[in-house]
């Protein structure tokens, strides 16, 4: 074997070899963020690395009663959260549904794309269609609308930061209204994983949606075991 054999050929070789994939992955987001959202993810993705996941958390009011919830697509995520929160409120407080604007859209979405059959298959096991969903662009005018707008990931809120400076006190990661490990981190994007993975994310949306009702729509309406976002409405 020659010499030339066992060495790298390029610089980027010599990178990959000793560059965490991670490290690469993250460049890459932050390249194809583009200068302003790419900064703003950089310091997203410390902080979570750092373990200050909890800080500078902005509570979103209790009389927010106009969600928007964003993703890349608006096929999966968004689609199902939205989904959710209108299951809740018409099995729960009917009365409500009309006083609650809820709207889903995707950053990135293709208008008119259908929801992913994985996600409608993880619906369908929590008793939702989205056989009727249909993608949609986020606008300026769902942005400004919204008493409260949530991001699903720190691409998503980088990005949403970036189009909407002036709603930035009313963007917040879902994830606030998380258990367990996931809360204040990423919703990850099923996208990138398989129909188990969907559900779980399915299952987590869920606890996130009981939750953010429970400290917005029902936080002045007595609901059995969801005196906080803390004590989550039953699981359906």
């Amino acid at each position: 074997m020659t010499e030339e054999a066992v060495q790298p050929r390029t610089f980027k070789d010599v990178v990959r070899k000793f560059i965490p994939r991670f490290l690469l992955q993250q460049r890459g987001i932050i390249r194809r963020l583009g200068p302003g959202a790419g900064r703003i993810y950089a310091g997203l993705r410390m902080r979570d690395v750092l373990g200050m996941r909890g800080e500078d958390q902005r509570a979103v009011p209790s009389s927010a009663r106009s969600f928007v919830f964003v993703c890349f697509g608006n096929i999966m995520r968004s689609a199902m959260a939205e989904a959710l929160m209108r299951k809740a409120l018409n099995e729960t407080a009917p009365g409500e549904i009309e006083k609650v604007r809820i709207v889903s859209a995707g950053l990135h979405a293709n208008p008119g794309r259908e929801a992913h059959p994985w996600m409608q298959e993880a619906a369908a096991d929590l008793g939702i269609s989205l056989t009727t969903h249909r993608a949609k662009l986020l606008t300026r005018e769902m942005a400004d609308a919204a008493d409260a707008i949530f991001a699903m990931d720190f691409q998503n809120k980088a990005e949403l930061l970036t189009l909407y400076p002036e709603s930035a006190e009313k963007i917040h990661m879902l994830s606030a209204f998380a258990e367990g490990a996931w809360k204040h981190r990423e919703i990850p994007d099923p996208y990138l994983g398989d129909l188990e993975v969907t559900r779980y994310c399915a299952r987590q949306l869920q606890t996130c949606i009981q939750n953010l009702l429970a400290a917005t729509v029902f936080s002045s309406t007595k609901q059995p075991g969801a005196t906080s976002y803390e004590e989550p409405l039953a699981r359906t």
